[in-house]
């Protein structure tokens, strides 16, 4: 096989973005491995799987749980790949947004960029918010703490501002917490796996781990539910374009930022699947871990007591907090990326960078965005899950509109220098199947009855979402301005909208 290969040594990286009608602003500080570590912790198993945990429970159990999350891993590599492929070609912070611009025009990078920010931001509001609930838990444990509402809202502010102070010191900062982050997740499953591998006494068996299904949805169909079932894996598995975002940021990006798509899914898939086993055999009482608030914390007091659930549980903490400051650098970037083409209201003011090269005023208001995103949880629980839900029902279909428009292309593409080669257009078809089928299974009913409370608002937030951004085109698209990649003196005109 001749692919992912790379046809020559990456020089040049800001002469190159120039290329692409970009004046380098930010600072190259990070690393491959730098670059990588944001998308793995982004995409944390840590965060995704323990959140999802008690989710997956009832929609499969843990055959459903296990065999999903191989199957789901799998074809979200192939998308990784496809993506990879063509961020190669254009490594810039704007990540899915700048690819739909130079393959599709205008228009196509509109609602991609729209809906690849939205679910960004959605996703600091899900990360940030599952870590206040798990801090509230251990608070729980700790000091006898009522985790209401109120508290986890106030837990997650903090947290949020705590995020906001880490990015806005620096790229190195960042780079330097993520690095840390990779091994605090290896590390830190390690250890879980490992101390619920050697103190309980009881343990189930392969088969059951492996075959055992659940079903408390309502539904009888086993292949409906286990479909709905690969969702956990599905959710999980988001986030990996943050390579993309920080590729203005990375040495070699060219090269560094696909291999560090693709290494941090496969890094993802595997350190997950060691995650959920090592959970599942630990489990004792399935029915009482399957009504547990935070399941996972259930498993932990099950098997090893109260003060070895606290020190798992802080593991847990850490890896989500990393997960939540590495979402919005991301966020952060994707921000300045669209308000520099002034796609965004404000674009003036978001588009700053600092002496450090860092965009402060970006980073504030994705936290301040995602805020605002949580508060609903203060009174209802599934209008906060319908708002969050954007993280997946956003991110989901961006992914897949750089590669489908990069088919379309056909032989007019030119890729960089990672890519896969004559395996591209089946990699790609692939891909572009799957995302079809995931946005389908995200905008499924979970539950029946289908009542208000049990409803899945995904599809609602879906069109909310391309109502906004249809909105926002019709009021400043004339103003969306484009880089002129042709042009030899880097000139930028405004793209006239009709």
């Amino acid at each position: 096989m001749s692919w992912p290969h790379r046809s020559a040594p990456a020089h040049g990286d800001d002469d190159h973005l120039r290329s692409l009608g970009y004046e380098p602003e930010l600072v190259r500080r990070m690393t491959g491995f730098g670059n990588f570590a944001v998308s793995f912790s982004v995409i944390s198993v840590l965060s995704g799987c323990m959140t999802l945990f008690g989710f997956g429970l009832v929609t499969g159990g843990p055959a459903v749980m296990m065999w999903g999350w191989v199957a789901v891993g799998l074809a979200v590599l192939l998308v990784g790949l496809a993506l990879a492929e063509v961020t190669s070609a254009y490594p810039t912070s704007g990540g899915l947004y700048y690819m739909a611009q130079r393959l599709g025009g205008p228009r196509w990078a509109w609602v991609t960029g729209w809906l690849n920010l939205l679910g960004l931001l959605g996703g600091i509001a899900g990360i940030d918010y599952g870590a206040a609930s798990f801090i509230a838990a251990f608070a729980g444990l700790q000091w006898g703490v009522t985790p209401t509402p109120g508290l986890i809202l106030a837990i997650f502010a903090g947290v949020l501002v705590l995020h906001a102070l880490l990015n806005v010191l620096g790229v190195r900062v960042v780079s330097l917490l993520n690095s840390i982050s990779v091994w605090w997740h290896l590390l830190g499953v390690a250890v879980i796996v490992g101390v619920l591998a050697a103190i309980p006494s009881h343990h189930q068996s392969p088969s059951w781990v492996f075959t055992h299904f659940s079903n408390d949805t309502g539904w009888s169909s086993p292949v409906y539910v286990s479909a709905i079932g690969l969702l956990l894996a599905g959710y999980t598995f988001c986030g990996y374009d943050a390579s993309a975002h920080l590729s203005e940021e990375t040495k070699d990006a060219r090269v560094a930022a696909p291999r560090g798509i693709v290494r941090a899914i496969w890094a993802s898939l595997l350190t997950g699947f060691v995650l959920l086993a090592g959970l599942l055999f630990s489990v004792q009482d399935y029915n009482g871990t399957a009504a547990a608030a935070v399941p996972p914390a259930q498993i932990f007091l099950d098997a090893v007591g109260t003060d070895g659930a606290k020190l798992l549980l802080l593991i847990v903490i850490g890896a989500q907090l990393f997960c939540g400051s590495a979402e919005t650098t991301a966020a952060s970037r994707m921000i300045y990326a669209v308000a520099r083409d002034g796609a965004l209201p404000g674009s003036a003011m978001w588009r700053r960078v600092s002496p450090a090269g860092v965009p402060v005023a970006a980073v504030w208001l994705a936290v301040s965005v995602a805020f605002v995103l949580a508060m609903p949880s203060l009174w209802s629980a599934t209008a906060y899950g319908a708002i969050t839900a954007v993280n997946v029902i956003g991110m989901t279909p961006s992914y897949v509109l750089p590669v489908f428009l990069r088919l379309r292309q056909g032989a007019r593409f030119v890729p960089g220098p990672w890519n896969l080669g004559r395996w591209s257009r089946p990699v790609g078809i692939a891909a572009v199947a799957w995302v079809v089928v995931l946005t389908v299974l995200v905008c499924l009913p979970q539950r029946t009855p289908v009542t208000a409370t049990a409803f899945n608002y995904a599809p609602v937030t879906l069109l909310v979402v391309l109502a906004l951004a249809w909105a926002w085109w019709r009021l400043a698209g004339s103003k969306f301005s484009v880089p002129v990649v042709n042009d030899p003196h880097l000139a930028r005109v405004e793209t006239q909208i009709v």
